[in-house]
């Protein structure tokens, strides 16, 4: 696991670590208009977004749970 020093949480890839440190920087383009939360691609401020509208498109077959990710759906 990899763990961010300044907030505790815990990741289990090295790649949501770094996503996950941008939101601490406040340094970034793309501003959340419900939160306010910045991102410096617009990538992870979609991503993020979700977490507000629970639009999470894509389900899985087999267990029936849905994911924000296509890449976060396997199997």
């Amino acid at each position: 696991p990899y763990q961010y020093g300044e907030c505790g949480k815990s990741f289990r890839k090295k790649s949501l670590l770094i996503c996950h440190q941008i939101t601490h920087t406040r340094e970034g383009a793309y501003q959340c208009g419900e939160c306010g939360k910045s991102f410096r691609l617009k990538s992870l401020l979609i991503c993020h977004q979700s977490t507000h509208t629970r639009e999470w498109p894509y389900e899985c077959g087999e267990c029936g749970k849905n994911f924000r990710k296509k890449s976060l759906l396997s199997v």
